[in-house]
């Protein structure tokens, strides 16, 4: 019987030592010294929300020149419209002044270049288990699956019409972001 996602993890977890996190503790330290963003009230303060993926050569807010309190940020691989990702859009519209939703998928991105087989194999491959009950969500087509996305999010009916929705495609080379929808 395959295991959940939950179970898989408890499967093969190492306990973890007191000192695995030592280094980013320590940077935590150093920031906190000087920290300076206590006391915000959590709304998007720059009416944005910004939906992009989770790879690390993605600076949300600095690509924007925006500043931490002035978005929400929702991130998953490849930036698909998952129901984890529209709960958190109708959260931003509703209760934190999200006023503008940018989805903003990625150049080289693994979800958006490789196919499903591809994915499973190499998890399964990598985890020693099983991945196939996991829902990728490999794209085909990065910007059909955009214009999809941007399109779903404007007709949801608790996305509101007067929410600006725009779809873009972030160029990890170079930190352009191209207008796409």
């Amino acid at each position: 019987m395959p295991h959940s996602h939950h179970e898989v993890g408890l499967v093969s977890a190492r306990p973890e030592s007191p000192t695995d996190f030592d280094d980013l503790l320590t940077a935590n330290r150093s920031y906190a010294a000087t920290f300076a963003l206590g006391g915000f009230d959590g709304v998007a303060h720059a009416g944005v929300l910004v939906f992009t993926c989770m790879d690390s050569r993605i600076d949300p807010l600095g690509m924007l020149g925006l500043e931490p309190g002035d978005a929400k940020i929702v991130r998953n691989a490849g930036a698909r419209l998952t129901d984890a990702a529209l709960e958190a859009m109708v959260l931003g519209v509703h209760l934190l002044e999200v006023e503008r939703i940018l989805i903003i998928p990625h150049t080289r991105c693994a979800v958006a270049s490789s196919t499903e087989q591809e994915i499973v194999a190499r998890t399964t491959a990598a985890s020693g288990q099983d991945t196939s009950q996991f829902g990728f969500h490999v794209i085909t087509d990065q910007l059909a699956a955009l214009r999809r996305d941007a399109r779903t999010l404007r007709e949801h009916p608790l996305i509101p019409s007067d929410i600006l929705i725009g779809g873009f495609l972030y160029d990890v080379d170079t930190g352009l972001l191209t207008q796409v929808v």
